[in-house]
């Protein structure tokens, strides 16, 4: 049986779905992350081809230029506002998807935490996984 990631935004005007399987799914808690959930950390499940990324709907965005110097961008619903994926152009072809915007947010299973020299006391995630101080290499 073929497992499906489908979610969206809060009102459902973006939608998207995909068969592929995450290339890597973690916490963050970069500064970036913590200022656009409004917490300490955000949740993402990475695909590599954007391309088998089945989406309707309009979204917005807005670029940044991440801790690593390269820049990402953010997409979000412009009726209610929620983010939905990221981008990056280091990477084109992938896509992360925010893992509370699955329709079944228990498909997140995280493998590791990211910058974790950025976090703070209050936010405390398990502390199992393989934890890195900024953004893996490779």
């Amino acid at each position: 049986m073929t497992k499906i990631y489908a979610g969206g935004c809060a009102c459902g005007a973006v939608r998207y779905e995909t068969t592929s399987e995450p290339v890597f799914e973690n916490h963050c808690q970069c500064l970036d992350c913590q200022k656009r959930s409004g917490t300490g950390h955000g949740s993402y499940l990475t695909f590599a081809r954007r391309a088998e990324m089945a989406m309707t709907g309009e979204t917005r965005s807005w670029r940044i230029v991440a801790d690593s110097g390269k820049e990402k961008v953010h997409a979000f619903c412009p009726n209610c506002g929620t983010p939905v994926f990221v981008t990056f152009a280091a990477a084109p072809e992938a896509i992360a998807i925010h893992a509370a915007s699955l329709d079944d947010p228990g498909q997140f299973r995280p493998q590791v935490l990211t910058y974790r020299a950025r976090a703070h006391a209050w936010d405390r995630i398990d502390p199992d996984l393989v934890a890195f101080e900024g953004m893996p290499h490779g």
